[in-house]
């Protein structure tokens, strides 16, 4: 988790909203690792969940991701969690909680309507990406 809030803490040195993502092979060495970069591209889906699972599915090959795991500083959105199931992702760690858009443990819950549902472990360094999500917020108002 903390390489997937050094790369929160770069997106937000580029104006983009703070989320970093590291997605890890079954043996723990790192695959892919993304931040959003919505802005930078201009593209709605260049997510770092979305950027982190495409570059590892085009590393090995395979659309899915058998046995990997995905670090990620915020509760993925309801679009990244499908892209989640869709690559058979299986696990999914995440730092704070997104009540207002995210699609895991809030809002359409969208591992709950999937066959692919990922093992899930919330609240890792929750302090720290909730304080870097409020502080990039704050600057913007």
């Amino acid at each position: 988790m903390a390489r997937a809030l050094a790369l929160a803490q770069e997106a937000a040195a580029k104006a983009e909203v703070p989320v970093g993502a590291v997605l890890t092979a079954p043996d723990g060495s790192t695959l892919a690792e993304a931040h959003n970069l919505t802005r930078t591209l201009p593209d709605p889906t260049a997510h770092a969940e979305i950027l982190a699972i495409r570059d590892a599915a085009a590393r090995l090959g395979s659309e899915r991701l058998i046995g990997c795991t995905l670090w990620v500083t915020l509760e993925p959105c309801p679009m990244c969690a499908a892209a989640i199931a869709e690559a058979r992702i299986a696990r999914l760690v995440y730092a704070a909680a997104d009540p207002k858009g995210g699609g895991v443990e809030h809002g359409p819950r969208i591992f709950a309507h999937s066959r692919h549902a990922p093992e899930i472990i919330s609240g890792i360094a929750e302090a720290e990406a909730a304080a870097l999500l409020k502080a990039f917020f704050a600057s913007r108002r």
